[in-house]
Protein backbone atom coordinates (compact mmCIF):
# COMPACT_ATOMS: atom_id res chain seq x y z
CA UNK A 1 0.00 0.00 0.00
CA UNK A 2 1.65 3.27 -0.99
CA UNK A 3 1.23 6.91 1.12
CA UNK A 4 -1.90 8.07 -0.35
CA UNK A 5 -3.52 4.42 0.43
CA UNK A 6 -2.08 5.18 4.03
CA UNK A 7 -3.43 8.35 4.18
CA UNK A 8 -6.99 7.56 2.87
CA UNK A 9 -6.73 4.68 5.43
CA UNK A 10 -6.18 6.52 7.87
CA UNK A 11 -8.72 9.10 6.84
CA UNK A 12 -11.77 6.65 6.65
CA UNK A 13 -10.94 5.02 9.82
CA UNK A 14 -10.79 8.03 11.58
CA UNK A 15 -14.22 9.23 10.22
CA UNK A 16 -15.58 5.96 11.87
CA UNK A 17 -14.62 6.49 15.26
CA UNK A 18 -15.68 10.17 15.09
CA UNK A 19 -19.26 8.63 13.85
CA UNK A 20 -19.71 7.51 17.66
CA UNK A 21 -21.91 9.47 19.91
CA UNK A 22 -20.81 10.49 23.05
CA UNK A 23 -22.85 7.39 24.70
CA UNK A 24 -21.48 4.99 22.08
CA UNK A 25 -18.06 6.13 23.49
CA UNK A 26 -18.84 5.96 27.26
CA UNK A 27 -20.03 2.19 26.84
CA UNK A 28 -17.04 1.67 24.47
CA UNK A 29 -15.02 2.85 27.85
CA UNK A 30 -16.53 0.52 29.98
CA UNK A 31 -16.37 -2.46 27.43
CA UNK A 32 -12.56 -1.71 27.17
CA UNK A 33 -12.41 -1.57 30.30
CA UNK A 34 -13.70 -5.16 31.50
CA UNK A 35 -11.34 -6.07 29.04
CA UNK A 36 -8.19 -5.20 30.60
CA UNK A 37 -8.91 -4.84 34.16
CA UNK A 38 -8.45 -8.62 35.19
CA UNK A 39 -5.65 -9.41 32.44
CA UNK A 40 -2.67 -10.91 33.64
CA UNK A 41 -0.32 -7.87 32.05
CA UNK A 42 -2.50 -5.24 33.67
CA UNK A 43 -2.56 -6.77 37.16
CA UNK A 44 0.85 -7.79 37.13
CA UNK A 45 2.37 -3.99 36.20
CA UNK A 46 3.07 -1.87 38.54
CA UNK A 47 4.10 1.38 36.37
CA UNK A 48 1.97 1.84 33.64
CA UNK A 49 1.76 4.86 30.94
CA UNK A 50 -1.59 6.02 29.69
CA UNK A 51 -2.90 8.51 27.07
CA UNK A 52 -5.23 11.29 27.17
CA UNK A 53 -8.18 10.16 24.67
CA UNK A 54 -8.11 12.42 21.59
CA UNK A 55 -9.64 13.25 17.98
CA UNK A 56 -12.48 10.28 18.78
CA UNK A 57 -9.98 7.67 20.70
CA UNK A 58 -11.56 4.99 22.88
CA UNK A 59 -11.18 6.66 26.32
CA UNK A 60 -8.40 4.71 28.99
CA UNK A 61 -9.29 6.66 32.15
CA UNK A 62 -11.50 4.14 33.66
CA UNK A 63 -8.43 1.77 33.69
CA UNK A 64 -6.24 4.85 34.95
CA UNK A 65 -8.41 5.50 37.80
CA UNK A 66 -8.53 1.91 38.39
CA UNK A 67 -4.96 1.19 38.39
CA UNK A 68 -4.69 4.28 41.18
CA UNK A 69 -6.84 2.50 43.17
CA UNK A 70 -4.63 -0.57 43.40
CA UNK A 71 -1.66 1.40 44.35
CA UNK A 72 0.19 1.58 40.25
CA UNK A 73 1.76 4.62 39.27
CA UNK A 74 0.29 6.19 36.49
CA UNK A 75 2.14 8.20 33.43
CA UNK A 76 0.83 10.41 30.87
CA UNK A 77 3.46 11.27 27.59
CA UNK A 78 4.46 14.38 27.53
CA UNK A 79 5.79 15.74 24.43
CA UNK A 80 9.99 15.70 24.83
CA UNK A 81 11.37 18.84 25.36
CA UNK A 82 14.51 17.57 24.00
CA UNK A 83 14.07 15.14 21.86
CA UNK A 84 11.54 16.23 19.42
CA UNK A 85 9.34 13.19 17.92
CA UNK A 86 9.65 11.53 21.31
CA UNK A 87 7.56 11.58 24.24
CA UNK A 88 8.65 11.43 27.87
CA UNK A 89 6.37 9.99 30.72
CA UNK A 90 5.27 11.74 33.63
CA UNK A 91 3.98 10.30 36.47
CA UNK A 92 -0.05 11.48 37.38
CA UNK A 93 -2.26 11.47 40.09
CA UNK A 94 -6.01 12.85 40.07
CA UNK A 95 -5.74 16.28 40.72
CA UNK A 96 -2.49 17.49 39.32
CA UNK A 97 -2.26 20.00 37.00
CA UNK A 98 -2.44 19.60 32.95
CA UNK A 99 -2.38 21.50 30.04
CA UNK A 100 -2.46 21.05 26.45
CA UNK A 101 0.46 20.52 23.85
CA UNK A 102 0.70 22.03 20.67
CA UNK A 103 -1.77 19.28 19.48
CA UNK A 104 -4.45 20.16 22.35
CA UNK A 105 -3.56 16.65 23.90
CA UNK A 106 -3.62 17.69 27.57
CA UNK A 107 0.02 16.96 29.69
CA UNK A 108 1.15 17.09 32.68
CA UNK A 109 2.85 20.06 33.91
CA UNK A 110 6.22 18.32 35.30
CA UNK A 111 9.87 19.04 35.65
CA UNK A 112 11.74 17.08 32.83
CA UNK A 113 13.41 15.42 36.65
CA UNK A 114 10.26 13.96 37.60
CA UNK A 115 10.18 12.19 33.96
CA UNK A 116 10.16 8.59 33.76
CA UNK A 117 12.30 6.45 31.36
CA UNK A 118 10.50 4.22 28.97
CA UNK A 119 12.74 1.33 30.01
CA UNK A 120 11.79 1.47 33.65
CA UNK A 121 7.53 1.37 32.37
CA UNK A 122 5.95 -2.10 32.79
CA UNK A 123 3.12 -1.35 30.28
CA UNK A 124 1.97 1.28 28.01
CA UNK A 125 -1.13 1.53 26.55
CA UNK A 126 -1.25 2.99 22.89
CA UNK A 127 -3.35 4.95 21.19
CA UNK A 128 -4.28 3.87 17.27
CA UNK A 129 -5.64 4.88 14.35
CA UNK A 130 -6.50 1.60 13.05
CA UNK A 131 -5.88 -1.95 13.12
CA UNK A 132 -5.24 -5.40 12.10
CA UNK A 133 -5.63 -8.90 13.66
CA UNK A 134 -2.26 -9.28 13.08
CA UNK A 135 -1.47 -6.53 15.59
CA UNK A 136 -0.41 -4.11 12.98
CA UNK A 137 -1.42 -0.42 13.98
CA UNK A 138 -1.66 2.38 12.26
CA UNK A 139 -0.93 5.47 14.11
CA UNK A 140 -1.47 9.38 13.50
CA UNK A 141 1.52 9.21 11.20
CA UNK A 142 3.70 11.48 13.40
CA UNK A 143 5.75 9.02 14.99
CA UNK A 144 6.07 9.79 18.30
CA UNK A 145 5.46 6.42 19.75
CA UNK A 146 7.42 4.64 17.29
CA UNK A 147 10.70 6.94 17.84
CA UNK A 148 10.09 6.81 21.73
CA UNK A 149 10.17 2.66 21.71
CA UNK A 150 12.62 1.95 18.95
CA UNK A 151 14.82 0.93 21.04
CA UNK A 152 13.26 -2.38 21.95
CA UNK A 153 12.35 -3.11 18.23
CA UNK A 154 16.13 -3.10 17.22
CA UNK A 155 17.30 -4.70 20.63
CA UNK A 156 14.37 -6.92 21.18
CA UNK A 157 14.45 -5.68 24.81
CA UNK A 158 10.34 -6.21 25.90
CA UNK A 159 10.25 -3.45 27.81
CA UNK A 160 7.63 -2.18 28.26
CA UNK A 161 4.91 -4.18 26.86
CA UNK A 162 2.75 -1.94 24.32
CA UNK A 163 -0.65 -2.83 24.25
CA UNK A 164 -2.51 -0.87 21.49
CA UNK A 165 -6.44 0.11 22.36
CA UNK A 166 -8.90 1.03 20.09
CA UNK A 167 -12.64 1.00 19.10
CA UNK A 168 -14.11 -2.41 17.27
CA UNK A 169 -15.09 -0.30 14.24
CA UNK A 170 -11.23 0.86 13.79
CA UNK A 171 -10.42 -2.64 12.24
CA UNK A 172 -9.07 -3.04 9.14
CA UNK A 173 -8.63 -6.16 6.85
CA UNK A 174 -5.01 -4.76 6.83
CA UNK A 175 -2.80 -2.50 7.84
CA UNK A 176 0.52 -1.90 5.69
CA UNK A 177 3.21 -1.75 7.98
CA UNK A 178 6.86 0.41 7.45
CA UNK A 179 10.38 -0.85 8.52
CA UNK A 180 10.18 1.66 12.00
CA UNK A 181 6.65 0.56 13.14
CA UNK A 182 7.29 -0.83 16.70
CA UNK A 183 5.28 -4.06 17.37
CA UNK A 184 2.55 -4.05 19.36
CA UNK A 185 2.44 -6.59 22.26
CA UNK A 186 -1.52 -6.91 21.57
CA UNK A 187 -4.14 -4.86 21.19
CA UNK A 188 -7.92 -4.64 23.06
CA UNK A 189 -10.68 -3.20 21.51
CA UNK A 190 -14.11 -2.50 23.50
CA UNK A 191 -14.91 -6.34 22.07
CA UNK A 192 -11.77 -8.34 21.61
CA UNK A 193 -8.36 -9.02 22.61
CA UNK A 194 -5.59 -9.64 19.49
CA UNK A 195 -2.50 -11.24 19.48
CA UNK A 196 0.52 -10.84 17.29
CA UNK A 197 0.40 -14.36 14.39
Amino acid sequence: MNKPDRASLRKDLRSKRHALSSAEQHHAARRLYHQVINQRFFIKARRIGFYFASDGEIDPLPILFKALEMGKQCLLPVLSPRHPGRVCFAPFVEGDSLQPNQWGILEPVAPARHFVSPRSINLVFVPLVGFDEHCNRLGMGKGFYDRTFAYGARTGYNKPKLVGLAHQCQKADSIPINTWDVPMSRIVSDREIYYPH
